[in-house]
């Protein structure tokens, strides 16, 4: 043995035996060296460090190190995870010196996400401890130990430990006597990770005492079917799938067994567990569903349901049956018909249901399995459910110890149910907001959210928009020319792909490679599609030299100045001459032996000549599709897409993102070619792409705001989000209307945070009045005109402002008279601010007049002051405004208010308070209109907390209700 695999060895040994934390590093390499067959290698730190120092990415004692690091990092414990104060500690522990110490912050430097958010119910009980999870982790830990020989990077999978231990230990204790139902929502980001997170849960379940799992996919067959194979392949394992035969004895018969001739699976890509569990002294699982099989009602074979005791006196959950039982594993799609098979058998089996501990997965959970029959009838006691929701209120009903978790990226419908149906899948226990993951392109890689550089100053480099983003417009018959260039860069960047195998990457590191194109829900649309695409293909010309000058042209203008930004280590091509020659390799490599680029992928028969199946092929081709296309199913290799659907609600609309998701060595490659109509009232895709992504991250920050415990309670349970969910454009609803039930807000707290309500009047003598009541803020304005300061990049710039200050007491009559379109939106930060708790910790306004936003509007004078400048800004369909204020003015804001420090601007430093909130006022006027609309913006002190820290207070609209804070909205027509 070499010195290098004895010193890994070794290490393995001594953290081995660390399961209950980190202790002397030293003492424990030499109680282990005692036993060491053969010549010991130098222990010591110095020579740790040399190999460290030395060390490539993929060497297996780095990796050990950073994983056992990063394990002790995300630990529960007094002292807070993933902090420079939990990294000392451990250090400490081990007994490091301080240049070990150093390099290791280096090479596997801590995570410093804030981890997942929990909203949760009061009294849940914390069954699942940290000894629990040691005696009991066998499937846990082969998953855990497939996703890093799969080189994900430990500290991403001691996150997702974290992140399912909290998920975990929300549920009932398996083994507890007396029965309960959890129900729980875990929100993640589309196409973010979610089944890699509800796999860590399945697995951890399991190995706690849960025999059953369900897990429901969504309404169509490819994501069931991918979803099942994911859990063979990560969690099942090959042993459990052949029942301890070997797949290549040449002696199974392939129409009775999955992945015989399945590529990973030849390769040694699916978990193996060196024997059947049973015969390690752990329990086996049995599937009951297949890759290519939904659930059958299993008729004679009704024994595969039934749960073996090792002692037959006592109830299955007992903990000496669970441990030596057979957990059941079934993955189905969210069809009535097929979970009227299962609820059948489960009816027949004679095994007593209330004794098996049983978890249900529900992923897309806003999908299909919410109950959207009319609330109306609900007063009368006559709750008629829709087919999924109903069946699944059935398995719920029979299985008094199963335990429901939905998983969604829109979580909007869920939290919309109404609570006290307690027959529902309302999330009452818990929901858990994920963090965005390292890696993944999301909104903020698409668009230029709260960007501070002036417009004429963006570029490939500093805006997002700019390097990934390309507009469509409205479509006309004879011009296909953004579809063409789209497809040009799909070609283009799947050359490149190739470039980069040969330069670095290695053969097939790119085994897929894709395009989406989607337009319509509508078979026959996808029809057109198909054809007009093919028609372009047969006219581009990529195997000649007639497509030469014009991806030349592409390549110079567009590819090469966004790579040479944003390519992150990614080989980039000096020139187009480099690429030329992968160019007809791409082509040749993207059509099929018919010459077409294109698969249909919408379930219609007569056009879908087959599937996309990024499980056994290399896929590289455009691939164009509606609903198939838009929940759950992964599109491996997306580099372009093609996007001009129009959709009245936001969880469609997001859901219909897959170009979210992890882009590895290729993101700079990344294109969205979006419908765009800046000249409509509304429809404008990319806008509404930013408006719904900036509601679902207010709602994920309000989350983390009230995740903070007060008093050892909650601040709010799960019964009381909906009020947390925003809309920001009035055509975009949250969700189908069907969905939603209405909830009062009475009061919402933002100490040091940005507030503005865009619910404005238009009747003009409204406005009028407005305008006069705001008297006294005008007047309060000094008449010089000062600048404030915001930072770009690694310099500030200052934009002009007339300064002014006003008493708590007169402002609060200001905002008292003024006059709403929607009264409701802004009368809870009114409460708030006229709370007399809080009152009394604010003293005045710092009130912040910027100037220069409109140069082409004139300006007004108003109540004797001006002139004042004007901003124009157009109202969306429903009267409401988007956003009327500049974020480039909060940083001032902030720093008056005390939520930031100083940025070297002296005028804001100057004006800041303890005492102290900030106003500032946006004179607005929509596009040919003569009416002042009085805009503002207002940020509170930091420091007007209430005595109780709360943030948010409720009040249930319907007495009848109880304490319930939702109540029935009319259904949809």
């Amino acid at each position: 043995m070499t010195d290098e695999l004895a010193l890994l060895a070794l290490h393995r040994a001594a953290f081995g035996g660390m399961s209950a934390g980190p202790r002397n590093l030293a003492k424990a390499l030499a109680y282990h060296a005692d036993e060491h067959p053969g010549p010991l290698p130098d222990l010591g730190e110095t020579a740790l460090r040399r190999r460290l120092h030395h060390a490539h990415p993929d060497d297996a004692l780095l990796i050990l190190w950073r994983d056992r690091l990063s394990r002790w990092d995300f630990a529960d414990g007094d002292i807070p995870p993933n902090t420079d104060a939990r990294r000392a500690s451990t250090y400490d522990a081990l007994g490091l010196e301080r240049v070990t110490r150093d390099l290791l912050d280096r090479r596997a430097p801590f995570a410093r996400a804030s981890g997942a958010v929990v909203i949760t119910d009061e009294g849940w009980d914390p069954w699942y401890t940290e000894e629990v999870a040691r005696h009991h982790s066998h499937y846990w830990d082969a998953y855990r130990n497939t996703l890093l020989g799969k080189r994900w990077a430990p500290e991403a999978v001691a996150a997702l430990d974290r992140n399912t231990t909290r998920v975990v230990e929300r549920l009932a204790d398996p083994t507890c006597e007396q029965p309960y139902q959890a129900k729980g929502l875990v929100v993640g980001y589309v196409q973010s990770g979610k089944t890699a997170n509800f796999t860590g849960v399945a697995a951890k379940a399991i190995d706690a005492g849960y025999r059953m799992v369900i897990v429901l996919t969504g309404t169509i067959e490819a994501l069931r079917a991918q979803t099942q194979r994911r859990l063979d392949m990560e969690l099942v394992g090959v042993e459990n799938i052949y029942y301890g035969q070997d797949p290549d004895s040449g002696t199974l018969a392939f129409r009775d067994y999955d992945y015989l001739d399945d590529r990973d699976r030849l390769d040694g890509r699916f978990l193996r567990h060196g024997a059947l569990p049973s015969r390690l002294g752990g329990f086996d699982i049995v599937r009951l569903t297949r890759h290519q099989d939904d659930y059958q009602a299993l008729r004679q074979g009704l024994s595969a349901l039934e749960f073996e005791k090792a002692d037959r006196f006592t109830p299955l959950y007992a903990p000496e049956n669970l441990h030596r039982s057979s957990a059941r594993l079934m993955v189905v799609k969210k069809n009535a018909s097929v979970l009227k098979k299962l609820v059948k058998d489960l009816a027949r089996i004679k095994t007593e249901r209330g004794e098996i501990p049983a978890l249900i997965i529900d992923d897309e959970s806003d999908q299909a399995s919410v109950n959207t029959s009319d609330p109306k009838k609900w007063a009368q006691d006559q709750v008629q459910r829709t087919a999924i929701n109903g069946i699944i209120s059935e398995l719920l009903g029979m299985l008094p110890r199963a335990q429901y978790i939905g998983y969604t990226a829109t979580p909007f419908a869920n939290v919309f149910i109404d609570p006290a149906d307690s027959e529902d899948i309302f999330p009452k226990d818990f929901v858990i907001s994920l963090d965005r993951p390292e890696g993944y392109m999301g909104v903020a890689d698409f668009h230029d959210i709260d960007s501070t550089i002036p417009s004429a100053e963006r570029t490939v480099a500093n805006s997002a928009g700019l390097a990934h983003v390309r507009s469509v417009r409205p479509a006309h018959d004879d011009d296909d020319s953004d579809l063409r260039a789209a497809i040009d860069m799909f070609v283009l960047t799947g050359a490149i792909k190739l470039f980069r195998e040969d330069h670095g990457l290695g053969a097939d590191h790119f085994r897929h490679h894709t395009m989406l194109v989607h337009e319509s829900v509508r078979t026959h649309v996808h029809r057109d599609q198909a054809e007009l695409i093919n028609g372009i293909w047969r006219r581009a010309g990529y195997l000649g030299a007639g497509a030469q000058k014009r991806l030349r042209a592409l390549y110079d203008e567009d590819v090469y100045p966004v790579s040479e930004a944003h390519a992150a280590g990614a080989s980039i091509p000096d020139s187009f001459a480099d690429i030329a020659p992968y160019i007809g390799i791409a082509a040749m490599r993207i059509e099929d032996s018919n010459g077409s680029p294109v698969v249909v992928v919408n379930g219609d028969k007569e056009i879908e000549q087959r599937a996309a199946d990024f499980d056994r092929d290399k896929v590289w081709r455009i691939l164009v599709g509606g609903a198939k296309l838009s929940r759950g199913f992964t599109i491996e290799g997306l580099t372009v897409s093609y996007y001009r659907r129009k959709t009245l609600t936001a969880d469609t609309l997001m859901q219909m993102g897959r170009w979210f998701g992890f882009r590895k060595n290729y993101r700079d490659l990344v294109r969205l070619y979006i419908g765009r109509d800046e000249g409509g009232r509304n429809g404008d895709l990319y806008e509404a792409f930013e408006a719904i992504c900036r509601d679902e991250e207010e709602f994920r920050d309000q989350l983390r705001l009230y995740a903070e415990l007060v008093d050892g309670a909650p601040q709010v349970t799960p019964a009381q989000i909906p009020p947390l969910v925003t809309q920001r454009l009035p055509w975009l609803k949250p969700t189908a209307r069907n969905k939603m039930f209405n909830a009062e807000l009475v009061e919402t707290r933002s100490p040091g945070r940005w507030v503005e309500r865009s619910a404005y009047p238009s009747k003009p003598a409204e406005l009028r009045h407005n305008v006069e009541r705001f008297e006294p803020v005008i007047r309060s304005l000094a008449a010089e005109r000062t600048e404030l300061a915001y930072p770009v990049e690694d310099r500030l710039l200052r934009f002009p402002a007339y300064i002014g200050r006003i008493a708590h007491a007169p402002l609060l009559s200001v905002l008292r008279e003024l006059r709403w379109a929607e009264p409701a939106q802004f009368r809870p930060d009114l409460a708030y601010l006229e709370n007399p708790e809080i009152a009394a910790k604010i003293d005045d306004w710092v009130v912040i007049a910027p100037q220069l936003q409109s140069p082409n509007l004139d300006p007004v004078t108003l109540h004797g002051f001006g002139p004042l400048d004007v901003v124009s800004r157009r109202r969306r369909e429903g009267g409401l405004f988007d956003q009327v204020s500049f974020g480039t003015h909060r940083f001032a804001a902030r720093r008056i208010v005390g939520t930031d420090t100083s940025i070297g601007d002296r005028v804001a430093d100057g004006l800041a308070g303890p005492r102290r909130g900030c106003l500032l006022v946006y004179p607005t006027m929509e596009p040919e209109k003569n009416d002042l609309v009085m805009a503002f913006a207002l940020v509170p002190p930091v420091t007007a907390v209430g005595r109780d820290r709360r943030l948010v207070a409720f009040r249930a609209k319907d007495s009848s209700r109880g304490a319930a804070a939702i109540v029935a909205a009319p259904a949809a027509v």
